[in-house]
């Protein structure tokens, strides 16, 4: 597995944005009023991310993951997918916000809406930072490239 790249989350968000924003055009007068905290979720799993990146980390620069090998690898997994997310969506909320808040003075909903996509897209950065930081943490420190004299 690679690490995460920068295109691959330039992708996402691209991917993010234009499915959204293909919605909003199509069907944003059927669609219900975006809850004000529903991006709330992914600052919650940053959180939780971060939590682990620091365990994941002081575990490494202590030497005690010898045993963890499969956990710290489920780590990196949970990083990649959580930023690849992160990214998708934040491009989703950016879409939303870049539909609704032009039309703030037409609509009622998109001001409300145009509050949503804030924290929607702020969460959604947060959640591809942790990722990119949880996996930065569980990269293999490099060898000690000094020789011993015995």
């Amino acid at each position: 597995m690679h690490f995460t790249r920068s295109r691959d989350l330039v992708v996402a968000a691209v991917l993010g944005l234009a499915v959204v924003y293909v919605l909003f055009e199509a069907a944003y007068g059927d669609l219900p009023q975006l809850p004000l905290l529903a991006g709330v979720t992914f600052a919650v799993l940053a959180i939780a991310e971060a939590g682990l990146a620091l365990s994941i980390r002081s575990r490494i620069k202590s030497g005690r993951v010898h045993g963890d090998a499969v956990g710290i690898a489920r780590a990196v997994a949970l990083a990649k997918a959580s930023s690849l997310a992160g990214a998708f969506l934040g491009g989703g909320w950016i879409a939303a916000f870049l539909y609704v808040f032009p039309r703030r003075d037409e609509l009622v909903a998109a001001v409300s809406d145009s509050k949503s996509a804030v924290v929607g897209a702020v969460s959604s950065a947060l959640l591809v930072a942790a990722g990119l930081w949880l996996e930065h943490c569980c990269r293999t420190p490099p060898e000690d490239r000094r020789t011993t004299t015995g």
